[in-house]
């Protein structure tokens, strides 16, 4: 295989394991090519549809293939009669008002004009001007005309005349509304100015006489500067409220956005190819490439898996400049470049609607409540990497859906995600409920059943005593409420240190039940096979297990009888420890450490009824490995992810330390749980602040609801409250007819108190969670790694 380094075999430590069935061995030497799978989807048009699907940006959470956005305030409201009959009757008022300003009935319109006029430009007691004085009546117009103004922008405030228009405006978009509102600026400025030697609105008019009454004469109505300060000012004032209504500033700064980014590029043909025509390369300048890729799409030589990964592939490649790699890649091998290392470029089954092009696994769809957030009414809800990068919590009781509606479609997403070599999966499955089809894994590991093809290493295949030790505490006693998982540790390091020193690795679990025993034999074996050389300092580190045990600290005692469940001859011999090296056994244990270098897809299946704890003991051991890879992977170019259906018993104090900081390790864990009551209540807390996705199931307590009530919050909702109050009437005839209106209705006289105000409730109840939610649905919130967000969704998981 011409590989990039991303998935090869070579410089690991240990091969690529083979699957468990399905596809044949792969080959211990440099690999090669595997001949495309016969169960690849054969020609198909829709292929190319599927590629050509839009698949618009979405709020997080959203299944975005075929995704409609939905149109926001696509109904604009409507106004109530109120409001044009409070436009109308100021406007009623007004003529009124004017008519009798006019007409000269006005009250005290006499006494308003002597008080900015001179008492000899009239006759007394009227508003006749004197002939000589040529001011009065030329003032006495001004007074006419600004009376007239000021009137019309009152009634204009009283009517809320500015907010009709903006209203009638606000149904256009732009650039229309701009154009409107300069038409109407145009209009306006024709009305004012005298242009046809008229002067329609006494606006104009008006200005000039005023400045000439406070001068005393026309003489600076010559002056050029105070006639373009007249015009200025009162252009002003008619364009601004028109470009405020009409938004010319926004558009302009668009425009001028628009005009820096300079025109679009010539090659319009590769831009605007389809998906189905690799436009990404054509505008990289592989034409030649793009045009075998679009070969095989259209002659169904290719499937999903197959684009996802070459589209991941030319990333990769064209971020590290690599891209003549690319090019002699694809020109060799077609759709079957950068297979995965089994050789499969499709599961044998699948059950959940996948997107491989936006890494999405549908799991269900928002209903259409007035609850709902706008952008999820109605629309598709997925799963995806980044999302599961934040780690998931389900509880739910059986058959409430939380395996067969989400943890199952979760594994088999992420088995197809190994395919394109974008993730590495372990799955976790409970006895007779397997995460997938044998045919679907690379490793399958069944401890306790002979025909397992592999089994599990039981320090992690590390080589520091320190770090096998901490996993092996957490795994013995880390579900014991008061018991220090630091100290079973320690003890545990002063046993592993010295016996890896004498034997070369580390001891089986025959041989390190027996040290923890503290048998004599045992002890006295180890010390006599010490290395010389480094027998005073590990005889020094020994010393201490040596006095402590027998005595009331020693914590020997319950690690062997912890340890005791999995010495069993069911288990005895699916524990490796990797001796097979040293010659001593046969056994193929296998390490989750190769998920550090390979897109793995594992599954391990928890031994069945009888050994319950054992398979508690399991689940801790293979969570504390994990999570132990994950943390020291550096710079792994892969997701990494444990779904672990059951979590019963697995999930402890260190866990949950851990699973915090699986977001900046590029790592995620699923758990599923019955019930909050399998984790340690001092636990729920923190285990619901670790992880960044939960969902709930129907079916589950309100003690359990409570815990992810509190997790999710409140919110500030408006509420309306009605209140009927008795009308109580003071007057004899007033109580008269409320007398007569009871005795004829029925009913006392009442009037209605309404209260609107902002109060802070709980996004979703305990109450809530344990009885309104149906069966067949599941609450989910979700967090992706960027921190994007969404609020506790209804899910209809059979959507």
């Amino acid at each position: 295989m011409d590989s990039d380094g991303m998935r090869d075999a070579r410089g690991t430590r240990r091969a690529v394991p083979r699957p468990a069935s399905g596809p044949p061995p792969m080959p211990q030497g440099p690999p090669s090519v595997a001949p495309p799978a016969e169960r690849a989807p054969q020609a198909s048009p829709s292929l190319a549809a599927w590629l050509d699907a839009p698949r618009p940006d979405a709020a997080t959470g959203v299944w975005r293939f075929g995704h409609v956005p939905p149109k926001l305030a696509t109904r604009r409201p409507k106004l109530a009669p109120a409001s044009v009959a409070g436009a109308a009757i100021p406007l009623v008022i007004g003529i009124v008002l004017w008519s009798m300003w006019v007409q000269g009935v006005f009250p005290y319109k006499t006494v308003l004009v002597g008080l900015v006029t001179p008492d000899d430009w009239w006759y007394p007691g009227t508003l006749w001007p004197v002939d000589s004085v040529w001011q009065a009546r030329y003032a006495l117009m001004a007074i006419d005309n600004t009376v007239f103004v000021l009137l019309l922008c009152t009634m204009g405030y009283l009517g809320s005349w500015p907010t009709l228009v903006r209203h009638w405006l606000g149904r256009w978009q732009q650039p229309t509304r701009a154009a409107a509102t300069a038409a109407g600026a145009v209009l306006g400025l024709l009305l004012v100015f005298p242009v046809f030697d008229s002067d329609p609105l006494p606006v104009y008019t008006t200005v000039v006489v005023v400045i000439a009454l406070l001068n005393g004469g026309w003489d600076v109505l010559g002056s050029p500067v105070a006639m373009f300060l007249v015009d200025a000012c009162i252009t002003l004032a008619v364009v601004v409220p028109c470009a405020r209504w009409g938004d010319w500033l926004p558009l302009f700064r668009q425009w001028q956005a628009a005009r820096r980014a300079g025109p679009r590029p010539k090659d319009e043909p590769a831009a605007t190819a389809p998906p189905s025509q690799w436009p990404l390369l054509r505008a990289a300048g592989n034409t030649h490439e793009a045009d075998l890729l679009t070969a095989e799409v259209l002659t169904g030589r290719m499937n999903d898996v197959d684009c996802a990964r070459v589209r991941r592939a030319w990333d990769v490649l064209r971020g590290e400049g690599r891209l003549a790699t690319f090019t002699d890649t694809v020109r060799r091998h077609g759709a079957a470049a950068w297979t995965h290392p089994s050789g499969c470029r499709d599961l044998p089954l699948r059950t959940s609607t996948h997107d491989l092009l936006a890494g999405q696994v549908r799991i269900g769809r928002c209903g259409t409540e007035e609850g709902t957030p706008a952008p999820y009414r109605g629309a598709g809800v997925a799963l995806d990497l980044a999302a599961l990068g934040t780690s998931l919590l389900a509880v739910g009781p059986p058959e409430s859906g939380r395996s067969e509606r989400l943890t199952a479609p979760v594994v088999e997403s992420l088995a197809l995600e190994a395919l394109t070599g974008a993730c590495a999966l372990v799955a976790v499955s409970g006895p007779g409920r397997p995460a997938g089809p044998d045919g679907a894994f690379d490793v399958v590991i069944s401890p306790g059943d002979p025909a397992s093809p592999y089994d599990l290493h039981l320090y992690g295949e590390t080589t520091d005593p320190d770090d096998a030790a901490a996993v092996l505490a957490e795994c013995l006693v880390g579900d014991l409420q008061g018991f220090d998982t630091g100290r079973a540790a320690t003890v545990l390091a002063q046993l592993l240190g010295p016996y890896q020193a004498a034997h070369g690795h580390f001891p089986a679990v025959p041989a390190l039940r027996e040290l923890l025993e503290g048998r004599p034999e045992a002890v006295s074996a180890l010390l006599e096979a010490l290395p010389p050389e480094e027998a005073p300092t590990l005889r020094r580190e020994l010393d201490p297990w040596v006095r402590r045990t027998g005595t009331a600290l020693d914590v020997g005692s319950v690690l062997a009888d912890r340890l005791s469940r999995l010495d069993r001859p069911a288990f005895r011999d699916f524990l490796g420890v990797g001796a097979a090296e040293a010659g001593e056994d046969t056994e193929r244990p296998f390490s989750l450490r190769a998920l550090r270098h390979h897109p793995l897809r594992v599954r391990i299946d928890l031994p069945g009824h009888g050994h319950d704890e054992a398979a508690q003991m399991l689940a801790r051991l293979v969570l504390a490995q994990f999570l132990a890879v994950a943390r020291s992977s550096g710079d792994r170019p892969h997701f990494v992810c444990l779904v672990l259906d059951d979590a019963s018993g697995a999930v402890t104090p260190g866990t949950v330390r851990a699973v915090q900081r699986l977001r900046s390790d590029n790592a995620g864990v699923v758990l599923g749980l019955r019930s909050l009551s399998e984790v340690p209540e001092a636990l729920h807390g923190p285990l619901l602040g670790a992880v960044g996705c939960r969902a709930v199931f129907s079916g589950v307590t309100t003690w359990d609801g409570r815990a992810f009530a509190e997790a999710w919050g409140t919110e500030w909702v408006e509420t309306t409250e009605v209140a009927q109050h008795t009308v109580f009437a003071d007057q004899p005839i007033t109580r008269a007819m409320h007398a007569l209106r009871k005795l004829v209705t029925g009913k006392a006289v009442t009037t209605e108190a309404v209260t609107v105000r902002q109060v802070e409730r709980e996004r979703w109840s305990a109450s809530e969670l344990a009885h309104a939610v149906p069966a067949g649905h599941a609450v989910l919130s979700l967090t992706s790694v960027k921190g994007e967000h969404t609020p506790p969704l209804l899910v209809d998981l059979r959507g």
